[in-house]
């Protein structure tokens, strides 16, 4: 690995550890006529795709470590072994569908507390997730062992309950049945550690988060997206302890969300061990304003990477319009490669000086 992605590694390692080396980091993205030609196809996440998706995994980290080269921001490049959210579900046997222009998701399995309680716990390595350490032993065999990993796309335990169990009877379940939908939750919680316990071991704690980009050093990183359709108070009885208990058991956690769930901002910030919060402002709100009142809300008790906001003025501004005493990551367009490398090595600058004006 460069000195350089060792330089990265640190500032990350430095700046989610809210250690007073500034208060933002930042993504230049290229566009796509500036990058290379030659990729393989993209490759549909079946599994008869294995070969397919290695192919193309591995063309896409080779393109990151020559835009890395040329462009001096803070992203890292990453061996992909991303999928569709469908993987945890399909390994307790729901069916999954795979239309050929978007990716696979699972359907339905169980509509009742009665059929919940009969579903067996899977052994992981009997399961349909064994072939995606298939893959991802190739790329990182490929990449070496000091060739950061991104992991599949990861669920909380009960948003992958929502997809086991028909929505439909799941919300009544939640009010009638609650043990029975907690134990469901368990199951999958179960099935995740040991994924990430394997994941974990074969190719080291520090990570690509499964989405956005940002690096991990320690901890795991899930969607928490069916918050946005229960109460508070529901949040606190089927969410909470779940995740408290992953944060524990990994080291920290890292959170993409997607839904309108202004309501449980509150418990997210409240959660021990979380080190990065993604919100996604909603069709239905003001991105900006909605997303500036995460910034604020969150404060310095977590770093936030806030997508659907763009600041007013030029991208060089952009840290100058953060609240003060929060922690950033944005990303910022380029309009050719040459553009990319100059707005780095400005924003570079800009970092240099607020690093020296923290708080050591």
């Amino acid at each position: 690995m460069t000195n350089d992605i060792q330089e990265r590694l640190g500032r990350w390692r430095a700046f989610m550890a809210g250690e007073g080396r500034g208060r933002f980091m930042f993504h230049v993205n290229v566009p796509l006529a500036d990058q290379d030609a030659s990729q393989p196809p993209v490759s549909l996440l079946w599994p008869d795709q294995a070969q397919a998706r290695i192919e193309r995994r591995w063309a896409d980290y080779q393109l990151m470590c020559r835009q890395a080269a040329r462009v001096r921001d803070d992203r890292v490049p990453y061996l992909s072994n991303m999928t569709g959210t469908e993987i945890f579900a399909e390994a307790f046997g729901c069916r999954v569908h795979r239309p050929g222009d978007t990716n696979p998701f699972a359907l339905p399995l169980i509509h009742t507390a009665a059929e919940a309680d009969r579903i067996r716990q899977p052994e992981l390595s009997r399961s349909t997730l064994a072939c995606l350490f298939d893959i991802a032993d190739e790329l990182h065999r490929r990449g070496g062992p000091d060739a950061l990993m991104k992991p599949v796309d990861c669920q909380s335990p009960m948003d992958v309950v929502a997809l086991i169990w028909d929505k439909s009877d799941l919300f009544p379940a939640m009010v009638e049945a609650p043990d029975a939908v907690r134990g469901l939750a368990n199951k999958v919680g179960v099935l995740i550690e040991s994924f990430f316990d394997a994941w974990f071991k074969r190719y080291g704690t520090t990570f690509v988060a499964h989405y956005p980009d940002y690096v991990m050093h320690g901890g795991v990183t899930m969607s928490v997206d069916e918050v946005g359709a229960v109460s508070a108070e529901m949040f606190r009885d089927f969410f909470r302890d779940e995740l408290i208990h992953l944060s524990h058991r990994f080291g920290g956690l890292g959170i993409h969300c997607c839904a309108d769930a202004r309501h449980q901002w509150g418990s997210f910030r409240a959660l021990p061990g979380l080190k990065m919060i993604n919100h996604v402002a909603p069709p239905t709100r003001n991105a900006r304003a909605y997303l500036l009142d995460s910034l604020c809300f969150y404060g310095d008790r977590t770093v936030q990477m806030p997508f659907g906001w763009k600041p007013d003025g030029k991208p060089e501004t952009w840290p100058s319009q953060f609240p003060a005493g929060t922690r950033v990551v944005f990303e910022v367009q380029a309009e050719d490669a040459e553009q990319a490398a100059a707005l780095a090595e400005r924003l570079r600058e800009i970092q240099g000086t607020a690093a020296a004006a923290s708080p050591r």
